[in-house]
């Protein structure tokens, strides 16, 4: 039996402002440990997060988070910030599921791959169904981007974030691509965005 390393012994958290609604970010003093899209209210952004780190305290941002809030920030107004720059940690994440998690960071902004093709450059071909599970177990969407892994024939597929696929859709719409009945790379407005 293959262990698994433990959980960070405590988490940080905060709940900030940005264009889409409030969103929450926990860290260890290794990285970003969970990143929360928007729930329906600020509470529920904040009790979501709360309940999926591990004996998290509110505390102000180290300057490293700091700098990945306001990258978050400008992402979610539609501008192309560059995430890769963000410290996470997996500690407690399978190799596997380690290895997919690095692989989707490369996926750059606009672009999209299949569960396959993902599969493929984390060096597990043929495990489509594995990726998708560690894309619906990912703790740290939009930083560990998620939401640009398709489904084969680049069908949305699905997306565990408050919202589903019409969250992950809105995702992909702020950087310019569109899936399914939404194909034309018009460029939107940001209220047509989100």
């Amino acid at each position: 039996m293959r262990p698994i390393a433990e959980a960070p012994l405590s988490e940080h958290f905060c709940v900030f402002e940005t264009d889409i609604g409030p969103c929450g970010i926990a860290w260890s003093k290794s990285g970003v440990t969970r990143f929360q899209l928007p729930e329906a209210t600020r509470e529920a952004t904040e009790r979501r997060l709360q309940a999926a780190a591990n004996r998290p305290t509110v505390a102000a941002p180290p300057p490293g988070i700091a700098r990945a809030i306001v990258d978050l920030q400008r992402y979610f107004t539609g501008e192309q910030a560059e995430l890769t720059h963000i410290a996470v940690d997996l500690t407690g994440v399978s190799p596997f599921y380690s290895r997919v998690y690095e692989a989707t960071r490369q996926i750059g902004w606009g672009e999209t791959l299949t569960y396959g093709e993902l599969a493929q450059r984390a060096g597990s071909p043929g495990a489509a169904r594995g990726i998708g599970q560690a894309m619906s177990r990912n703790p740290i969407p939009v930083i560990i981007p998620c939401h640009r892994v398709l489904a084969s024939g680049n069908k949305i597929g699905g997306f565990s974030a408050f919202g589903g696929t019409t969250s992950k859709e809105r995702l992909l719409g702020l950087e310019g691509v569109r899936v399914g009945r939404q194909q034309d790379k018009r460029q939107l407005s940001l209220s047509e965005r989100w």
